[in-house]
């Protein structure tokens, strides 16, 4: 197994990537900590399938925007397992707005969910991992949209960017201590918040994708044990992602964003 006797938290994983990562990471000898604040219902199913399946699991609902709820998560995690190997970044928000009625109460949640908590997540992580002396791995969710300009996610696109920036010098500055920093951005994936906002998600991104279609969230599953496991032992600061090649191509489905924005309950 390639995480036996690891210790992985993964953030935003009721529903979508989180759940496949934790599952994923579960299957491959892990103990998994399943981070999640609006969907409760669903992360304890999550849990209880990985125990189903032999596998070890916890639930820990909060809300990782805030310092205070990161820091008391992470005595939580030193608390009954003693260390920390594995950090997934997950959790985010989308944020849709037309560019005009974008708003600042829009534009400070989203930063403070994606970007605040990914970095003291990280640094909460990082002390533990110092701490045990062994190093260790940690996995920063980004996106396609750092670097193709999605129409009305300008506060979700100026996240991942500044995700994929911070990740950079987190890897420097951890490097000393064998504590790895790399990221993977996704690109258009079956996650039922895409589906629920376009119900032609699949057709209308599958057409400009050049592998011709929309990835599955468990095919995240993959990179995301790679860079988690020490088959990357030497991988640290590196970015890449995962987007059946629509980043090398930039085609956009203007008609999926709009049904998007419509039916996130965004103004227009």
């Amino acid at each position: 197994m390639r995480l036996k006797n690891k210790i992985a938290l993964v953030t935003g994983a009721g529903k979508g990537i989180g759940k496949e990562i934790a599952e994923g990471f579960a299957a491959e000898g892990a103990k998994v900590i399943i981070n999640d604040l609006p969907n409760a219902e669903y992360a304890k199913k999550v849990v209880e399938d990985i125990k189903k399946k032999g596998g070890s699991a916890d639930f820990y609902q909060t809300d990782v925007s805030k310092v205070e709820n990161i820091r008391k998560m992470f005595s939580f995690i030193e608390e009954k397992y003693g260390k920390l190997d594995v950090l997934v970044n997950n959790a985010g928000i989308t944020g849709w707005s037309d560019f005009f009625d974008t708003e600042e109460v829009l534009f400070d949640k989203v930063i403070n969910l994606n970007v605040k908590g990914t970095l003291f997540c990280a640094i909460e992580a990082a002390k533990l991992m110092k701490k045990n002396n062994k190093g260790g791995s940690i996995i920063n969710i980004s996106s396609i949209c750092s670097v193709l300009s999605v129409k009305n996610l300008i506060c979700y696109s100026t996240s991942k960017g500044g995700i994929e920036a911070m990740s950079k010098q987190m890897a420097v500055e951890l490097a000393p201590y064998n504590i790895r920093v790399n990221t993977f951005g996704p690109g258009p994936i079956n996650t039922e918040r895409n589906l629920n906002e376009d119900p032609e998600y699949k057709e209308n991104w599958g057409r400009v994708v050049p592998m011709k279609r929309t990835g599955e969230p468990e095919e995240m599953i993959g990179p995301a044990l790679f860079l988690a496991s020490d088959e990357s032992s030497y991988v640290t600061g590196q970015l890449f992602y995962v987007d059946g090649g629509w980043s090398v191509q930039g085609k956009f489905a203007e008609d999926s964003m709009d049904s998007q924005l419509k039916n996130s309950g965004a103004k227009k």
